[in-house]
């Protein structure tokens, strides 16, 4: 009977301290979801920079109030474009199936290239808006960070002098 009790005390035991772990776990996880929710990334060529809150505190040195400011325009920007590149990137995929099927129909490929070309002319819209108001709220020091943060969203570091066309597979000079 002691027997009995002292197996039941470390059962009951364990499965608390596995109930806790599954809480904790749970808790993780979606914290970390909710991090990764509020970066928006900028893709250079050494790499892809992250734009969230924790930049703007540590590299841009926004203060408290700014940063709450950050966070209003930040809640308007990143669901519209988080839509915006969802719906480029299914149409980018049923392009590609298109491309990649028996017969591809030109026609229905000129409209999912000229849906592409919308949504991401919508997307430079709001991403533009968002740097202007961002911009806003910026001292003069920390728009000159801003602005670096955001050049690989608005200029080519591959496009060199004139002559020469985008540098990677497939692009060459130009020949006179």
């Amino acid at each position: 009977m002691l027997r009995n009790i002292k197996i039941l005390r470390w059962l009951i035991f364990l499965l608390l301290l596995m109930n806790m772990v599954t809480i904790g776990t749970i808790v993780y996880h979606q914290y970390q979801e909710k991090k990764m929710a509020g970066n928006i990334r900028i893709s250079t060529p050494s790499g892809t920079n992250l734009l969230n809150g924790r930049y703007c505190r540590q590299e841009l040195g926004f203060t408290a109030e700014q940063m709450d400011e950050f966070r209003g325009i930040n809640q308007q920007f990143r669901p519209a474009t988080m839509e915006l590149t969802w719906r480029i990137d299914s149409l980018k995929e049923e392009m590609y199936d298109q491309l990649t099927g028996p017969a591809a129909d030109t026609a229905s490929l000129n409209r999912l290239s000229a849906e592409i070309g919308e949504l991401h002319g919508r997307l430079k819209y709001e991403t533009y808006r968002f740097y202007i108001q961002l911009k806003e709220i910026s001292n003069k020091d920390q728009q000159v960070k801003l602005a670096n943060a955001f050049k690989p969203l608005f200029k080519n570091e591959t496009v060199s002098a004139p002559g020469l066309h985008r540098q990677g597979p497939g692009w060459k000079r130009n020949q006179p």
